[in-house]
């Protein structure tokens, strides 16, 4: 299983603010330490906010703050709800697949999914910024 760049930017931002000690960075800040280009990083602030994960002020004092919804999240509600509902192949796209009426390799793959997911059910942002990655984290600086 692939998870989208949107995903993986989603969850490097998440563990990026779980260790922030600086008040507040803003998106173009988490985005430039991130390695990720703003406007991409602005998108994907966009639906963390959305799903309560982050909380995002303007202005002067403003910037992107973990929600403690956000921190206690698990990871693997997280991947599904940033990933969305969908098989990991598509046997109804555009040329349907000869086999989808009696195929094994469907419902195959989506238990490989649901098992991807629940192994990460257990784990939350806190145990994704654990040592050795939390002070990592904090070594990252803007260039």
């Amino acid at each position: 299983m692939r998870l989208t760049k949107s995903t993986d930017i989603a969850l490097r931002i998440v563990m990026r603010l779980a260790v922030a000690d600086e008040a507040n960075p803003t998106t173009r800040e988490v985005a430039e330490v991130m390695g990720v280009q703003y406007t991409h990083a602005a998108k994907v602030v966009a639906q963390l906010q959305h799903l309560g994960v982050v909380e995002a002020r303007r202005g002067r004092g403003g910037g992107l703050t973990l929600t403690g919804t956000g921190r206690a999240s698990s990871i693997g509600q997280l991947v599904r709800q940033l990933e969305g509902v969908g098989d990991v192949v598509d046997c109804e796209g555009d040329v349907p697949c000869p086999l989808a009426a009696a195929c094994r390799l469907r419902r195959a793959l989506r238990q490989a999914q649901e098992a991807f997911y629940a192994s990460l059910d257990p784990l939350s942002v806190e145990d994704l910024v654990a040592d050795p990655t939390g002070p990592v984290l904090l070594t990252l600086q803007l260039k």
